[in-house]
């Protein structure tokens, strides 16, 4: 919640910046507010987090598929999210967040998102998405199908590779519909 000022924001202004397809890079521009650093001055690592949601908006609000989501009640969800540092964001610093859709595996499709400082990589992160609606998932095949239908050419491969396919499954825990006891 504590980012959805910016979230509104973002969608309103990707109504202005030009249109792009879902397989293109979405950059926006942010700098670190006091509301995304911690005690050591620098962006905390779990906001990296909430400022990829906003390229991932962006992204799908500029390529048409926000708007098409929104008319059939498909929500997006996390499923899976891996991210790795090399260099912290500090108070106030100038950083762009680069946003690609990578591709699918047979249960989700792929980001790939990057903090960037003056053209260096300081933070990735790969995150596993999938959309709900009030049927239960929505097949990768009817997202595809509505990209087509917004005029947006599928790539032939879309497979992720092996090693993200490898994470997420590695990672994932039981299905919601199957038990998952805590034990330690």
């Amino acid at each position: 919640m504590h980012v959805i000022f910016r979230t509104l924001l973002i969608l309103l202004r990707a109504r202005r910046r030009p249109s792009i397809t879902p397989w293109e890079s979405s950059v926006l521009a942010l700098r670190a507010l006091p509301t995304d650093i911690d005690i050591a001055r620098h962006i905390n690592n779990g906001q990296y987090f909430s400022l990829f949601d906003l390229g991932r908006f962006d992204l799908m609000a500029r390529s048409g598929l926000w708007a098409q989501m929104r008319r059939r009640g498909w929500s997006p969800v996390v499923q899976s999210e891996q991210i790795t540092f090399r260099r912290s964001v500090t108070f106030m610093t100038r950083f762009e967040i680069h946003t690609r859709m990578i591709g699918f595996d047979e249960k989700c499709f792929y980001f790939e998102q990057r903090a960037v400082v003056d053209g260096e990589i300081y933070v990735r992160a790969h995150i596993a998405g999938r959309l709900l609606s009030s049927q239960g998932p929505v097949s990768n095949e009817e997202i595809l199908e509505v990209m087509r239908v917004l005029g947006h050419e599928v790539p032939a491969d879309l497979t992720v590779s092996e090693e993200l396919q490898r994470w997420r499954a590695d990672s994932a825990l039981p299905s919601a519909r199957k038990p998952a006891p805590n034990r330690w």
